[in-house]
């Protein structure tokens, strides 16, 4: 994504079910840029069993230097989800007109995520009555958690 017509990259780490578990902003997309955000993300939620990613090569260069070469996977269709998980934060950054300041993306990342998170309800996965159920407590636990 661009910031004042510079190019800027948008890291993020997904789970096996959907989940953000973690997102970063940076303006390279390049080894160290890599590194700095497996060992972050890996520091908070442990060391993955299998790490889906593109055919990106830092990468592959960031996890020979972490130790997880064999735990990588590369497939055409294997980050559907990660590239999937793209979608509701880019028609949300076009309805803001895009972003000015890299630390204002990376806020609106960060808070985009916790919230979607919470109000994602896999409605595929639950029957109607369910859904209804959990998606009308959705917005109440949101605000008793903002008010604390």
């Amino acid at each position: 994504m661009k910031i004042n017509g510079k190019p800027h990259y948008l890291w993020r780490a997904v789970d096996h079910e959907g989940e953000l578990l973690e997102s970063d902003v940076t303006k390279t997309r390049d080894k160290s840029a890599a590194l700095r955000f497996l060992k972050k993300a890996m520091k908070r939620y442990g060391a993955p069993r299998v790490v889906v990613t593109d055919r990106l090569r830092s990468y592959g260069a960031a996890m020979k230097d972490i130790g997880n070469v064999d735990r990588q996977q590369v497939g055409r269709h294997l980050n559907n989800r990660d590239e999937n998980s793209h979608l509701p934060f880019r028609r949300r950054e076009r309805a803001m007109l895009r972003f000015r300041r890299t630390s204002n993306l990376q806020k609106f990342a960060s808070t985009h995520a916790s919230f979607y998170n919470h109000s994602n309800l896999d409605r595929h996965l639950n029957p109607r009555s369910k859904f209804k159920q959990k998606r009308d407590a959705a917005p109440e636990e949101w605000r008793q958690l903002l008010a604390t």
